[in-house]
């Protein structure tokens, strides 16, 4: 850092001669006219339909020759490429002419256009957030969502909760009144406003007379997972159903009648109804070993899971950008959208789940655990666990004493 001081500046001197008021010599001070200052505008543009940004500086009265000049910025290139109805510019001008403009890119980062002395600088800036632990606790009548709308819980908590403890519990099967939880999550604040929720740190649920706690671990690529504090893998290797369906159509059977060739012809596979687009799971971790039209299968893919087992998702009306043939895909990650092509009456997904090259049915095969944490990571994990679950036994402690005192 420079330091700066102020210095008295020097005194003028002149010979002695003193002059009297009425012998001096009369002179008008002029003081320099001050420079005109800057008008600054402000003006929140927001993008509507089939709104450019020509359009909206014409509207304004903004200098076009100015957005000329800021478009051929590669940051600023790319943000109006892809402007969409609902976006925000904030500028700043001078009867028209640019000083600056400021846009968001997403959450944590904006767009931000100043002029300098000959033209116009662009750079991407952080827009700092606030992360804050929030705590929760619910008891089931009826559902999940009943309960954690009444705690206070959004629907994006709950359905992060409900998709923690999917492999564990059926929700709509197996809970029952009296069931709890407990939870620990982020909020995300910007500004000192309340944005959005975040992630689950912890959670335990009580359902039926057992308990099941999980805790999030982060790896060194940012990925999120849950864990039982002994660094178990709180979900299986698969999803039993890899689409939210409407019901299921036609069932495993190696006797059907098929609806198009009118023969007995086995079902090995499970075909679940749903609209056309809607989104196709991998039901887990893999390799995209084939993506493409796979004759009666229509547009299909087939993920590679370890040594011996392959899943098939057939009929799709189309495939998703990052589940390229090649690629690895996570479980739940959308590799495709369903449809009715190849031999299909309908919109469904037909779903195969294959060991060692023989077809099991998908709704009742044993499922393998998944992993449990990596060994490099175990330790650090036990580490971090630790003082998590004992924050969330004594939110669990102020919940019973404040329960228990209600009651007397």
């Amino acid at each position: 850092m420079t330091a700066t001081k102020s210095v008295e500046p020097p005194v003028a001197t002149t010979n002695a001669i003193e002059e009297s008021p009425e012998t001096a010599p009369q002179v008008l001070a002029t003081a320099a006219e001050p420079e005109p200052a800057e008008q600054v505008d402000t003006l929140v543009l927001t993008v509507g339909r089939g709104d450019t940004m020509e359009k909206l500086f014409r509207k304004n009265k903004l200098n076009l020759g100015q957005l000329m000049t800021i478009a051929q910025l590669d940051e600023a290139k790319r943000l109006f490429r892809k402007i969409k109805p609902g976006d925000v510019f904030e500028i700043k001008h001078d009867e028209g002419d640019l000083l600056s403009m400021y846009s968001k890119l997403n959450l944590t980062s904006a767009l931000q256009i100043e002029k300098d002395a000959s033209s116009f600088v662009a750079k991407v800036v952080d827009r700092p957030v606030e992360t804050r632990k929030r705590h929760a606790y619910g008891v089931i009548d009826t559902s999940l969502f009943e309960s954690g709308a009444e705690a206070g819980l959004s629907d994006k908590v709950i359905m992060n909760v409900a998709g923690i403890f999917a492999w564990d519990v059926d929700f709509v099967l197996d809970i029952r009144s009296g069931d709890n939880y407990y939870i620990q999550y982020e909020e995300i604040w910007q500004d000192g406003e309340f944005v959005t929720d975040g992630e689950i740190i912890a959670a335990e649920f009580n359902n039926n007379g057992r308990s099941i706690q999980a805790i999030r671990f982060k790896d060194k690529n940012d990925r999120s997972d849950y864990f039982t504090p002994e660094g178990n893998s709180v979900r299986k290797a698969f999803i039993r159903n890899p689409v939210d369906f409407t019901r299921i159509s036609s069932n495993f059977n190696p006797n059907r009648r098929h609806p198009i060739l009118n023969t007995i012809r086995a079902h090995r596979g499970v075909d679940y109804a749903a609209p056309r687009g809607t989104p196709i799971k991998a039901s887990g971790d893999g390799k995209v070993i084939f993506r493409g039209t796979k004759s009666g299968y229509g547009k299909a893919v087939i993920l590679q899971h370890g040594g011996n087992i392959t899943t098939l998702y057939a009929h799709m009306s189309g495939f998703a950008a990052k589940a390229r043939l090649g690629s690895r895909v996570r479980q739940g990650q959308t590799i495709g959208y369903v449809g009715a092509t190849g031999l299909a009456t309908a919109n469904h997904l037909h779903y195969e789940y294959r060991i060692n090259g023989v077809h099991r049915n998908p709704r009742t095969v044993s499922l393998p655990d998944a992993e449990p944490i990596a060994d490099e990571y175990r330790e650090r994990f036990l580490a971090t666990a630790k003082p998590i679950i004992q924050e969330l036994e004594q939110f669990k402690r102020t919940q019973v004493a404040s329960v228990g005192f209600g009651s007397q």
